[in-house]
């Protein structure tokens, strides 16, 4: 990466310089091209030629502040990078985040989320970016309106380290529904990682759902089987058979509070990016619901310092799970 000459290079610079010494020598001893030192004696030298450290880092200073600044996405490597993964889903945010881990040394590749939001508004392509935004700048739901079931645990029993995010294996789980309720997709996400485990169903029936869910959660080790927290949709209604034959501990929400499972409601709004509201699934294959997933888990999260979730997870247990 380039950087500006300093004060102290410029000093020695000089005193080399007066001392009869070649631009090749100069250049060694900075560790740095001999193209710079040229072009450094041409540009900030006076007007007899002599080379004075103060009087160049005067005149480059100056230089610097009367240069037009280009917007950072101008820069094509920045809005390269942007665009690609706003393709991928990312909301611009992440990809803020992403760009200051890739580059903590290099302010110049890095953009903050309002920046990124700005540039989608007042693009040209402002229809077309904006598609990629999760809700296109809607706003969220303001509750759930479901009922809730007999005989069924409340979230209120739930083990509090659940609450606390300190260990794998408690998960939040919910129904993404088809156009006229013809079918959808049942969705499970790991609390403290984030990832997402996604299945197709035929339709919503308790029966079809319990097997989906079993089928999955079977999959995981014990270690990644702890709780399982819904909402109170019918189709959860054969919960003590989930239960038993996953061997995981099932827990329901509060009627009318959503947010006490926010982390899947957020996850939800995630695959809606890909599958809006009124999409028939009966036309999706299960290959791309699994592509989406598949994005969704290599997106980065803040609360995991711009990790994804998937290397979140392998990075901490070595396990890798199928979406």
């Amino acid at each position: 990466m380039f950087k500006h000459l300093t004060m102290e290079e410029r000093e020695i610079i000089s005193q080399m310089h007066f001392g009869g010494h070649s631009q090749a020598a100069i250049a060694r001893r900075l560790g740095r091209d001999r193209s710079t030192i040229g072009r450094e004696l041409a540009r900030n030298a006076a007007e007899d030629g002599t080379y004075s450290a103060c009087s160049a880092q005067r005149i480059a200073a100056t230089r610097r502040r009367h240069r037009p600044r280009q917007p950072k996405m101008e820069s094509p490597e920045t809005n390269a990078y942007v665009r690609m993964r706003l393709t991928a889903r990312w909301s611009p945010d992440q990809i803020a985040g992403r760009l200051k881990r890739e580059f903590p040394s290099d302010r110049r590749r890095q953009v903050s989320h309002q920046t990124i939001y700005d540039w989608i508004t007042q693009g040209e392509e402002r229809e077309h970016w904006q598609q990629c935004l999760r809700r296109g700048g809607r706003r969220r739901p303001a509750r759930d309106g479901r009922g809730k079931l007999p005989a069924c645990v409340s979230i209120a029993h739930r083990p509090r380290i659940v609450d606390t995010r300190r260990r794998f294996g408690d998960w939040e789980g919910d129904t993404v529904v088809g156009q006229r309720h013809s079918g959808g997709v049942v969705t499970l996400n790991e609390r403290k990682s984030g990832y997402l485990i996604t299945c197709k169903v035929k339709d919503r029936t308790a029966r079809r759902v319990r097997r989906a869910i079993t089928r999955r959660l079977s999959q995981l080790p014990a270690s990644l089987r702890r709780t399982l927290t819904l909402d109170n949709g019918k189709e959860f209604s054969e919960h003590d058979q989930l239960a038993e034959r996953s061997k995981i501990a099932v827990y329901f929400a509060e009627p009318y509070k959503s947010w006490q499972r926010g982390s899947n409601e957020n996850t939800n709004g995630l695959l809606r990016q890909f599958f809006p509201k009124g999409t028939d699934f009966r036309h999706i294959g299960w290959q791309t619901i699994a592509a989406a997933t598949d994005l969704i888990n290599n997106r980065p999260r803040k609360r995991l310092h711009y990790q994804t979730p998937n290397e979140f997870l392998k990075s901490r247990l070595g396990v890798a799970i199928e979406t």
